[in-house]
């Protein structure tokens, strides 16, 4: 082995692992040189999960990034001649209703991102998987892109590493743990490990089960835990002997029963000549923290692999003997069964990108095998671009607010997110019941005496409608349906339709506490937003107004979008509960790297907002503040802002309104709020609650929301959003932006449409919620525009004041013509529907005559 050396360009902490030996593969395919891979083990690392994971992939999930991830490594594994394409299923038994509703949303949501998914009946699962009782099963899925990594991903990841080292780009160190980081004014410098130190530019954490006692050495956490997972053998099973096959049978899936099963092919295989029956507990899922974890020489098998009770799965265990016999007839391996350890995550995505705490240090932590090479690929194209090809909002470490990387905290989401891991299917509104009540408002028991059904967001308790307003059903009933459809009607109150057509009729309040405030001072505040924002940021003529602006990427694509404050001696920014964290660190890295002297404050918990919105905002505002004047329509123009005082204290009123409705958002110090609400409770308003502001109202007004409707992979003008004229100031991603703009028309357009029948076979009207493909209704394919990009609902609510269920999506230019009829896909039934408008046209006040009344 050669000297360890003094200095790299990138140390890789982990490269024994399939992630780590990704990133280093990727780093050298986008000419990275000077990387340096450490491993506290050998290498193919001989402790950690890869050294035992069961290696399957399936690319069917709701989520697009990780579907794309998955897709990319399922064709990376089988280019390098590692992959066995066998297909999988997954499948519902006789009963299990909920089940079969599942599988036929992951086929349309398969449609939606590029799998080859389709649903198959009980005929066809038997054929292609014989040790089934068909009589237990109502239905299933089938996607012929699953498969199994072969041998393993252990080898892929020794090769990986091997070419990566024969390249010359890289040097590798088995058995070499990090000890300390070496940091120097919030950067990293380096890694002292066992063998001396090592100065780097750039330290990529890719340790897996061990992240988070890295991560403690920078000083932080990471939201990852892992988890039991049982693994059982069976056998011998020798239908596949003498074939060669890693595997024979296709993957099955019963995630009903929270589980799975493969065979294990040639007994002359590696691990050959058994069926792998696996289960994910649902009820008491075994949390395993990295300082629990023993050392190699400590453990039976290894760190990763921990002794399993068979009482731990008896009756997941008889459930699945049921449906497949042969697990009652083979042998039971003891002595090769086990929990094996992987990582749940607190809100299902892993921790990717750069350190909150030291600029250099980057984390990969949290990565199935089905998404190693492409999590790091992505990884690799960050560090080289600074931006991925898609949006990687969910899996970026700033998505991450300060109290969710409280131990505490992360421990009781991810004992959610373990338990549902396989079963039960997670719907897209569904609340976490653990890490609550972080965040509430000053009036929050006034509304907890109001009835508030409340959800969670950035922390903040937002309720979502009042049991206190159930009457206003009684005046608009005829308007608002009720939802039959169980999984349509869950998490939804529907007197939050009943208080937006009373907004709209005479006004009402709305708790916006979750709003992420963020201060912007010091002597370049100025030149830091002019250079960040699309829209002119500067001037004077600024000062007192609030701009609503987007930050672009290099690639002129749409990175995040808020409301500036121009206050003079500050900015304050005013973002999106989920979005501004992000927004805060890419500020602070940018600021730095640029050398502006500016302070960046996250003041999020100190001002809290309430708005007031309807046709009588302003006479009802007038009759608690101090000087009604000051509110008429000659002296507050739309969009300006000015000092108010309402119950003795100071308020900064912003006349805007993302209802469509007159009104004000009227901003103030924590401590003042209650005293706020109170006096404008007094008139006699209602509170309203945030679902009309959040979803009903905004798509009525085909308002865009980050990290939905506006993502990386498409350009401020596909969102139409941009403004008439670029402006004169140069800003990041100009270049681009004024490409976008000479062309003849953009490859898609952000369209709103709506559903002009929602009735499903069985006569029941359907309020879509989630992610739908949307289809071209003569081929029943999903429609994809020139840049390869899919079209599927972006946003979808349904809309009391229209009376239709209203979608946004980025349709093809060639299908861009209001009035076409296509269709969409939910729950595996087709619905037709309209395009009511391309690009921004608000369905609800088209043209925006009662924000500016």
């Amino acid at each position: 082995m050669s000297a360890f050396p003094e200095k790299a360009r990138v140390v890789i902490i982990g490269i024994g692992g399939i992630v780590g030996a990704s990133v280093a593969h990727h780093l050298v395919e986008r000419g990275w040189d000077g990387i340096v891979g450490i491993d506290k083990s050998g290498i193919p690392t001989d402790i950690g999960s890869t050294a035992h994971a069961s290696d399957f992939c399936y690319a069917t999930s709701h989520d697009y990034l990780s579907t794309w991830t998955t897709l990319y490594s399922i064709d990376f594994y089988e280019k390098m001649g590692h992959y066995s394409r066998i297909g999988g299923l997954e499948v519902a038994r006789v009963g299990d209703d909920a089940r079969m509703d599942e599988i036929k949303r992951k086929v349309a949501s398969g449609k939606a991102f590029g799998t080859r998914a389709r649903l198959i009946d009980p005929a066809e699962i038997k054929q292609k998987f014989p040790l089934i009782e068909e009589s237990l099963i109502q239905g299933g899925l089938w996607d012929p892109d699953a498969g199994l990594v072969v041998p393993r991903s252990q080898t892929v990841a020794g090769k990986l590493v091997d070419r990566a080292v024969d390249s010359g780009k890289l040097e590798i160190f088995a058995n070499t743990p990090a000890l300390s980081l070496v940091i120097e004014a919030g950067r990293i410098k380096g890694v002292k490990t066992s063998r001396g130190t090592i100065l780097a530019d750039h330290v990529v954490v890719c340790t897996g089960l061990w992240g988070r006692l890295i991560a403690e050495m920078a000083g932080e956490d990471l939201p990852v835990f892992p988890v039991d997972h049982p693994l059982t053998f069976f056998g011998p099973y020798k239908e596949f002997e003498g074939t060669g096959k890693d595997i024979g049978w296709p993957l099955l899936r019963d995630q009903g029963n929270s589980a799975y099963m493969r065979d294990t092919g040639d007994p002359k295989t590696t691990e050959g000549g058994q069926i792998e029956w696996g289960y994910y507990e649902e009820k008491a899922p075994r949390l395993v923290h990295p300082r629990e974890l023993l050392e190699k020489e400590q453990a039976r098998l290894s760190p990763s692999q921990r002794d399993l009770d068979m009482e731990q799965i008896l009756e997941p265990l008889e459930r699945a003997m049921e449906l497949t016999p042969i697990l009652g007839e083979l042998g039971y391996n003891e002595g090769h069964s086990f929990n094996g350890l992987l990582q749940t995550t607190s809100d299902g995505g892993p921790s990717i990108g750069e350190s909150q705490k030291l600029r250099g240090l980057w984390y990969a932590v949290g990565i199935w095998v089905k998404d190693a090479p492409g999590m790091g690929k992505l990884v690799a194209d960050w560090l080289t671009d600074g931006r991925t090809a898609i949006d990687h909002a969910s899996i970026d470490y700033a998505r991450f607010n300060s109290f969710a990387l409280q131990e505490d905290f992360i421990k009781a989401r991810c004992l959610e997110t373990a338990a549902k891991i396989y079963n039960p299917p997670v719907h897209p509104r569904e609340p976490f019941g653990g890490g609550r009540n972080i965040r509430r408002s000053p009036f929050y028991e006034r509304e907890k005496a109001l009835g508030g059904y409340f959800m969670e967001l950035g922390g903040w308790e937002r309720a979502h409608g009042y049991a206190a307003n159930e009457h206003l059903l009684q005046k608009y009933g005829d308007r608002v349906p009720v939802r039959q459809n169980e999984w349509d009607n869950r998490h939804f109150w529907r007197v939050s339709n009943a208080e937006q057509l009373e907004l709209s009729e005479d006004c009402g309040l709305i708790n916006l506490s979750h709003f992420h405030i963020t201060d912007i001072e010091g002597p370049d505040h100025l030149a830091l937003m002019e250079w960040l924002s699309a829209a002119k940021i500067g001037g004077d003529a600024n000062i007192g107004k609030g701009i609503y602006t987007h930050f672009l990427d290099d690639e002129g694509n749409v990175r995040a979008d808020f409301t500036v404050f121009r206050l003079g001696d500050r900015i304050r920014l005013v973002n999106g509960a989920d979005a501004g964290p992000r927004d805060v660190h890419y500020m602070r890295r940018l600021a730095q790297d640029k050398g502006f002297d500016v302070t960046v404050t996250d003041v999020t918990e100190k001002y809290i907002t309430i708005g007031i919105w309807g046709p009588n905002a302003r006479v009802t505002l007038q009759k608690v503040v101090e000087d009604p004047d000051a509110l008429s329509l000659e002296n507050f123009p739309f969009a300006a802002i000015r000092p108010i005082r309402i119950a003795g204290k100071e308020i900064t009123a912003f006349r805007i309104s993302y209802v469509g409705e007159q009104g004000w958002e009227l901003h103030m110090a924590y401590e003042d709020g209650l005293a706020v609400w109170d006096a404008l409770r007094s008139t006699g308003i209602i509170a309203v609650g945030v679902e009309t502001y959040a979803n009903s109202r905004r798509m009525e007004k085909s308002l865009r929301l980050q990290n939905a409707d506006l993502l990386t992979h498409y350009n401020l003008l596909e969102a139409d959003l941009a403004r008439p004229k670029a402006k004169e100031a140069d800003f990041r991603g100009k270049a681009k932006h004024l490409e976008h703009r000479a062309r003849d028309h953009q490859p898609a357009k952000l369209c709103t449409l709506v559903l002009t029948d929602n009735l499903d076979s069985k006569g029941v009207a359907r309020y879509p919620i989630g992610i739908l493909p949307v289809l071209d209704p003569s081929s029943g394919e999903t429609l994809v525009d020139a840049l390869g990009r899919r079209s599927y609902t972006t946003s979808i609510a349904y809309g009391p004041s229209i009376g239709k269920n209203i979608a946004l999506a980025y349709l093809p230019w060639s299908y861009c013509q209001e009035g076409r009829k296509l269709e969409v896909e939910y729950f595996g039934e087709k619905y037709p529907v309209e395009i009511a408008s391309i690009g921004y046209k608000p369905l609800y006040d088209p043209e925006n005559r009662k924000v500016k009344s």
